[in-house]
Parts: C-alpha cells; structure tokens; sequence
C-alpha cells in the first residue's frame, strides 16, 4: 500500500486546467457531513438508553416464556424481581450467622414492598441458608428494578468468614445491563486504537492514516443515530451485542473501503495532475466494485430479518446500516478531505505526478506462481484441511448457562454456584407459570402433580390471568430440570392454556429457536448471495466457487473454535446464535473481499488475457489489498475477544480466525488454483466462457 516513490518524471505536455470544481465540491461535501454530524449527535449518544439486555428480550413474541413475561408486565406490580439472598460458612452456619440473615431480611421486607416474606431454607449440609426475595414495587422500571437489587446487596453484608451475595434472575439481568453499559467505551477506544496502528504500518504516513480513522468515527456516529430512529420508528430490537458488532462493522468495512479508494487514488494521482479529477477516477474506478460488495453485505445481513429471535432480527438491519452509513461515509467524506488535502496527505512517499510505481517482484505474485504450478494438488490440499478442522465442530460445547455467559463472575453467578453446590438436590430458582385464572386451581393442582416439580403455589392475579411459582427438585438449567418444564409445558399449555416460562425456560427458548432460525436464514443468505454473485460476474460456476469457499471458510473456523473454546479458553458452552451470526457475517464478508478478486479477474478476461494469466494478474493486483483489508477486519473483530461475555468473545473469534483463513488460505491459494484448473469454464455460462 505504502511503497511508493518521490521521483519524478517531467510530462511530455502541459497538465490540463483545474476543474472548476476541484475546491466547490470538497468543501460542499464537508459542509454538508459537518451539518449531519451535529444532527445525529445527540439521537447517537441516546442509543445505550434503548438496549434490551434480558434474555426475554432476545425471544420471539411466541415463545412461552415471552408471554409469560408479557402478562408479568400486566399483573399488579408488573413483573416480579426475582432474588436470592445466600448466606455461607464454608465450616457450617453459627447460631449468629442465622440471626444476622433473619434480621438482614426482615429489614428488606420492611424497606420494599416484597410478593411474599422470606423464608430462610438451610441446605443439608447446614453451610448455607437461601431466602427468595421477589418484588414488584419497582414494576416496569428498569432503573428502579436495578436500584432495589443494589438496596439489597448493600443491606445484606457478611463478615468474619460468613459470605453474603445477591443472585437470582433479577441480580443476573443487573449485572448483565452493568456490564453492557461499560461495553461502550472500552470497545469503541479499543477498536480505534487497533485499526489505528494498523493503519499506520500499512500507510506509514503521519497524517494519511487518520482520516479513514475520524471518516469511520463519523460513520459510526451516523449509523448510532439512524439505528436510534430505527429503534423508534419500528421498534426494532438494540442489544449490547448489536450495537457492539455494528461499530466493528464500520470501523472495519469501512476501513477496508478507504484501503481500495486510497490505494486507487494513488494510482492515478501518479497520471493525473490534479487530485479532484484523479479522485473521480478512482471512484468511477473501484466504486462499482465496493458498491457491489457493501450491497452484497448488507443484503446477506438483512436476511437475519426472517429469524424468528428477537436479537438476529434486530441484528440484521443494524448491522446492515452500519455497512452503508460507512459506505457513503468514505465514498463521499473521504474523497473530499483528500481532494482538499491535496498530495501532501501522503507524505513522505508523495505519488508525484508522471511518477513510476517501484517496480518489485510482490508477495502474492510468489504466491500465485506457487499455486500455478500444481493448482489441483494445493486445492485438493487446502481442501482436506478445512475438512479437518471442520471436524473441531463436534467439540463444540453445549448452549451457555446463565452462569456461564459471563468471563469473569460477578456476584450473581457465584451465588448460582454457591447454590448449585449448597442444594444439587433441589431447584433454587422458580419455573413461573401463568394460568388463566378461572382454572388457576386446576393449573395448580395439575403442576403439583407433574414429574420433577418439588412444590408450587399461587402467586398475583390480575387481567384473568393467575401467576403459579413452581419449584423443580432438579437444579437449575440442568437436563433434569429441562424435562420437568417440558413436562409443566406439555400437562398445561394446551389442557390449561397456561404458559410456561421463567430464567430457564428463556434459556431453552433462546437454544430452541436460535435453531429453527438456522433453517430459515442460511438458505435465504445463500441464496441471496448467490443471485447477487450471478448478476454481477455473469456467471454461475465463479459465484458457486465463492459460495462454496465462505461455506468452508465458516466450517473450517466454527472448528476452530471447537478446538479451543473448552480446553483453551476454558468456556463451559458455546452461544446458541454463535453459529448463525458466524454463519452471515463470514459469508458476507468472504464474498465481499471474493468479489474485489473475481471481479479483476474478469476484467483481465475481458482485456483478452488468458485465463490463467487473468487469475494471476488479479491475485497479483488486488492480494495486497485484500490482505491490508483482511488485516483491519480481523483486527476489529478480534477486539470482541477482550470482552467481559463468553457470546462476544466466541463471535469475535470465529470471525477473525475465518477472516484471516479467507485472506491467506482461501482467496489467495483454493479460489485462484480452482480459477487455474477450470480455465475458461469459471465463467460458464457466460460469454467469456466461449472465447477461443
């Protein structure tokens, strides 16, 4: 990208007058981006207010646990925060220990409007005593519901060897909202501060690298406001992890766009003198080709709006305003501020005017010779070994626990554990079920009767409905207590027409319908993909190379992650939507950086090149932006991997491991050996597959 010469060759005529609007435009465009920025940002900086973090906000409306929490939100109070005082002594609970718990929740009982009084319950092995704590005096607020579990933690308080925490669902949903709100600015400065220095060694420049930096900052910015309209205008789902993915997007699609313009620029500005109408060539150069890309990524990314989960559904279009808020970012923005910057912008390695580019033998020529000379041994080779670690697949572990999402524990994952060790034979957290309350009775008798369920009893009612509190007498989130909420599901859904729902019944609804929606989305990204393949490169055995190698792109890095996820990183399960998100964003983005290769190799073709030399050519001419553009993309991604939530930490490394496979394996040696063996028929059934 950087290597360039300052030796200059004097024109042979005189260079041509300026436009006339070689200054009007830029500062048009500036003007106009500087006016867009004060509007959006104030809607940018209300984004985080909007997220929905609890695991019933990333459910679809027909789950049971949804409509268990939506007629909670109905019931006098509104819906119930649930907690769990645990009091420990690792040597047994002293007399002391068990009045200093007694006082602690009676205080709580008299400071909050409780559902019901605590009722300390010792463990067996006479170290622990649990007290339920549930209330809906916060109702529907969700800072009210956060202040009373912070009243409770800091009401209750240990000491001398006696251990106190807070945990339940109501404790989990706040540390899960504390830890999505510190997401924000460590995630925005870390991701800037890698794309910077890579910026920097690319260009080594001391000013080039800073503009596609504030052009993507301002992107982002845009993109934050018009997701907050989004949000408003059709109540589309934010999620911390949405808008964390969506700031990765742009800082890395649109630092790859800003490597195709710059790198385009350059070259003309070596046989145009004037940087405004070089910077028209440039765009009218590499615009289709990034055009097509972002669309193509974007288009994949809507495809999320067919899943049935509340977050993917969300995910997809923002996400996909991401990619066109930088889009239009450094395909307008950018180019004005190099345009007024002039040449000096890339000093000290200025592209002077009738200057030669050095002249050197490149990396991915080398590259390209290699896979030349046995195209069918290296795609046979590359093959076997996405095949291989394709098989890491069946490491993977099972679906994340409550307990487990987060990489380091906070209070309300290790009282789960503290409880999970103090009671294995009982349940700790309740099943809620709502019963229409004319056969309340009968639900609860019924639920009483059900495998598995230890006690139940009756709880608010209001709106004809009637909410049951049901206690399984298997932990919490194991194989054992799922069976008895299926079987609570399958004894009063339908005879009762109750709803069956609760922390770990989200947890079995987030798992059941993050598969079904694998059904529906992969289908429809292939195929959309597929079709915008066909259309652009006019033929179809090339789009189904493409398909096929982002297929095994994602195989070969899901596998990867099988490999290390449990042994390495020591994670206990892996996100349910971690195969479907991975699925879409490497399949987007493999056939973006597919479509900058194939696209030049059908140009050369056009030329009259002959198939070998065009595949050659393409690789020789765009590998080394691909590679800058592979670099910035894993890097960003890779930033989610310092996150404090196993989910994040999981997508953020599939992506970058399958981005960095599609770089350096896939693209340079398995697509361009395919493209050397099948010769002219990569363009079957186009014309370019006829000519002599």
């Amino acid at each position: 990208m950087g290597g360039t010469s300052t030796a200059t060759a004097v024109p042979t005529a005189s260079p041509p007058r300026r436009n006339r609007g070689a200054r009007a435009v830029p500062w048009a465009v500036l003007v106009l981006w500087l006016a867009v920025l004060a509007l959006a940002g104030p809607l940018a900086g209300k984004l985080a207010d909007v997220q929905q973090n609890r695991a019933v906000d990333y459910l679809p409306v027909s789950a049971d646990s949804t409509q268990v929490a939506k007629i909670q939100d109905a019931l006098p109070g509104g819906e119930a925060t649930e907690l769990v005082v645990v009091y420990h002594r690792d040597a047994g609970l002293t007399a002391a220990d068990r009045s200093r718990a007694a006082a602690q929740t009676a205080e709580i009982a008299r400071s909050h409007e409780l559902t019901r009084r605590p009722q300390g319950i010792p463990s067996k092995d006479g170290t622990t005593l649990m007290y339920a704590v549930s209330s809906t005096q916060p109702g529907q607020d969700d800072d009210a519901k956060n202040a009373f579990v912070d009243d409770v933690r800091n009401t209750t308080a240990g000491g001398g060897g006696l251990k106190v925490e807070v945990g339940g669902p109501g404790a989990l949903n706040t540390d899960m909202k504390e830890v999505y709100s510190s997401l924000d600015g460590p995630l925005l400065y870390t991701t800037v501060a890698v794309v910077a220095v890579l910026l920097i060694v690319i260009y080594r420049s001391p000013l080039l690298w800073l503009l596609p930096l504030v052009v993507a900052g301002v992107a982002d910015a845009g993109a934050m406001a018009a997701v907050y309209g989004l949000h408003k205008g059709f109540d589309i789902t934010v999620t911390g992890q949405s808008q964390g993915v969506m700031t990765i997007l742009v800082f890395g699609a649109g630092t790859d766009y800003a490597l195709l313009l710059v790198s385009r620029y350059r070259e003309e500005l070596r046989r145009i003198p004037h940087p405004y109408d070089a910077m028209r060539t440039a765009l009218r150069g590499c615009g289709p080709a990034i055009l097509a890309s972002s669309g193509t990524v974007a288009a994949g990314l809507l495809c999320l709006l067919a899943a049935d989960l509340n977050s993917s559904r969300g995910m997809g279009p923002i996400a996909a305003v991401g990619v066109l808020c930088a889009l239009i970012a450094m395909t307008t923005l950018l180019p004005a501020l190099l345009v007024l910057l002039g040449r000096r912008v890339f000093w000290p390695l200025v592209p002077a005017y009738g200057s030669e580019p050095p002249r050197r033998r490149g990396l991915f020529a080398a590259m390209g010779s290699s896979a030349a000379r046995r195209p069918y041994a290296v795609l046979a080779g590359g093959a076997v070994l996405l095949g291989a670690l394709a098989l890491g697949t069946l490491n993977l572990p099972g679906s994340l626990h409550n307990a487990d999402v987060f990489t380091a524990r906070p209070e309300s994952v290790t009282a789960m554990r503290t409880l999970a060790e103090a009671y294995p034979e009982q349940g700790t957290q309740p099943i809620v079920v709502v019963a229409p309350t004319g056969r309340a009775d009968e639900a609860l008798a019924k639920a009483r009767g059900t495998e598995g369920v230890a006690a139940a009893e009756r709880g608010r009612s209001g709106g004809g409905w009637t909410e049951l509190s049901v206690t399984a007498q298997a932990a919490p989130e194991t194989a054992a207590e799922a069976a008895t909420i299926q079987a609570l599901r399958a004894a009063l859904d339908q005879d009762y027409g109750a709803y069956v729902g609760g922390a770990s019944a989200q947890q079995l609804d987030l798992a059941d319908t993050s598969a079904s929606d694998r059904w529906v989305v992969v289908p429809l990204v292939l195929a959309s993909v597929l079709l915008i393949l066909i259309a652009l490169l006019r033929s179809l055995v090339a789009p189904l190379l493409l398909v096929v190698a982002v297929i095994a792109v994602w195989g070969a890095a899901l596998g990867i992650g099988g490999l290390v996820f449990g042994p390495l990183f020591g994670f206990a399960g892996t996100d349910p939507g971690l195969p479907l998100l991975s699925f879409v964003f490497l399949v987007a983005l493999g056939v973006d950086y597919g479509i900058f290769l194939m696209h030049r190799m059908r140009e050369e073709s056009l030329s009259g090149a002959e198939p070998s030399a065009a595949a050659l050519t393409a690789l020789r001419t765009t590998g080394g932006v691909i590679a800058s553009a592979g670099l910035v993309l894993a890097a960003t991604f890779s930033v989610l991997v310092n996150m404090p939530l196993v989910g994040l930490v999981e997508l953020g490394f599939v992506i970058a491991v399958g981005v960095l496979l599609d770089t350096f394996l896939v693209r340079t040696y398995l697509v361009t050996s395919a493209s050397l063996a099948l010769g002219r028929a990569v363009w079957w059934p186009g014309g370019l597959s006829k000519r002599p």
